[in-house]
């Protein structure tokens, strides 16, 4: 049975205590909403790398703008910012290596030459020198224009919106299954420093999925040039790459053929391997970055859905000929680098296998001259112990016979001499049985402690 109404948020919590990261990830799927544009519309929009750049920077910044003194570094602290403006919207958004700002002027009628006319021109609404006033190093920079037009006759639209763009060849494609809207650009710089694109829709299509139009061609284009940040990393790391390659063949070679020492391969070995996993230390990160990238821009051409238009290619089709062969220059560099990781690892394998046969052999060597001199210790010592037991037996006798003859001077009748010479077979044994007798009692203890 479905309740009248639902209870208070008070009496519906039956839950243990909120995980200290739960809200954070929660709201992280709101934390940058698409935006709702109205048909006709201008973007400007720019990307700057943030490395070394505060939230206190880009704070000063924001606050140049009409009526936004009062912000501050709290209003910034989500990353994502949406101010309204007199006549244009901006959003700022900062991500671990860039930060972006897209301007949107909604327009009430379609310029004659949409990018050249003054009421696009959104630079005109900004203070004096504000763009040039961003902290970062500007790596995208794209003027769109989002415009109202009937798609049925895509080629005759694309001849006629052609001179927008000059002499460049131009990439279009009607995106979505349904074919709701046109994308045309030639990815080219102009001297402005920005780059074109020009977005055609279906005069009834919704502010939500214009928004979503646009931020995927925004992203396409600031995750391919993030992408591409790869490449001139690979590219530098290639004569250093052949460089160490051969150096370490001429290792292999002289490990094989000992054709120099192994302390000398050893500092040869050991400086070559601390130059790979430096340049490992330092590019990992741009390469892993690459390959994110590259897979973000792959979603953003799926999620358009586009169609070719005749005589023209796709921004996907643009993309796999020209990104493409770059991804892969940098996936073998990083595939490179790590094979010659391995490589110096097995060379130091060798290296060390050599090492420890050699010191097994002088270990060897020096066992078996150890063990021949226990042996001519032992018989030394058994030389010695055959000393000592006449030693000892000769002050026994010399003993017995001073008593023998204290004896005779008492008044026993004895002769000393016979006496005592006749005792010392009996001396000697009692002597050579006690002496082995310690020596047994010292092997035993010598057993027990080594159990």
């Amino acid at each position: 049975m479905i309740p009248a109404a639902l209870p208070p948020d008070d009496a519906l919590r039956r839950l243990p205590p909120d995980d200290a990261l739960r809200r954070v990830l929660h709201d992280e799927v709101h934390a940058r909403p698409p935006a709702r544009l109205g048909l006709p519309a201008g973007v400007l929009y720019l990307a700057v790398f943030n490395d070394g750049v505060s939230r206190q920077s880009e704070l000063d910044l924001l606050r140049l703008l009409s009526g936004q003194e009062q912000l501050g570094l709290l209003d910034l602290q989500d990353n994502f910012l949406r101010l309204t403006l007199p006549g244009y919207t901006l959003r700022w958004e900062r991500h671990s290596e860039f930060t972006r700002y897209s301007l949107v002027l909604p327009m009430q009628a379609e310029p004659a030459g949409w990018f050249e006319g003054e009421q696009w021109n959104l630079q005109r609404l900004l203070p004096q020198g504000w763009l040039a006033q961003v902290p970062g190093r500007t790596f995208c920079a794209i003027e769109l224009a989002l415009l109202q037009a009937d798609l049925s006759q895509p080629q005759a639209l694309l001849e006629q919106l052609r001179p927008n763009f000059g002499e460049h060849t131009l990439a279009a494609s009607l995106m979505g299954n349904q074919h709701h809207s046109m994308v045309l650009t030639d990815f080219r710089l102009r001297q402005s420093g920005f780059e074109r694109m020009l977005v055609l829709a279906a005069p009834d299509s919704t502010e939500t999925r214009a928004g979503r139009i646009v931020q995927r061609l925004l992203e396409v284009e600031t995750y391919r040039l993030l992408a591409l940040r790869g490449l001139p990393t690979a590219k530098d790391l290639a004569p250093e790459l052949a460089q160490a390659e051969a150096q370490l063949a001429q290792i292999t070679a002289d490990l094989e053929h000992n054709q120099q020492s192994d302390q000398a391969l050893l500092d040869t070995l050991v400086a070559l391997a601390a130059r790979v996993e430096k340049a490992i230390a330092q590019h990992s990160f741009r390469f892993s970055a690459t390959r994110a990238y590259d897979t973000l821009v792959a979603q953003r051409i799926a999620e358009l859905r586009e169609t070719p238009v005749p005589g023209t290619q796709t921004i996907g089709e643009f993309m796999r000929r020209r990104l493409s062969p770059a991804m892969a220059t940098v996936a073998s560099t990083e595939q490179r680098l790590a094979t010659l990781s391995e490589r110096v690892s097995r060379a130091s394998a060798l290296l060390r296998t050599r090492v420890d046969i050699a010191t097994e052999g002088q270990n060897q060597q020096l066992l078996e001259k150890l063990t021949r001199g226990q042996a001519l210790q032992l018989r030394l010592q058994s030389t010695v112990e055959g000393l000592s037991i006449a030693a000892i037996s000769y002050y026994v006798i010399s003993l017995l016979l001073y008593a023998a003859k204290a004896v005779e001077k008492a008044g026993v009748p004895i002769q000393p001499e016979i006496a005592v010479g006749a005792l010392i077979p009996v001396v000697l044994y009692a002597v050579w049985r006690t002496v082995r007798r310690i020596h047994e009692k010292l092997r035993g203890a010598d057993s027990d402690a080594a159990r």
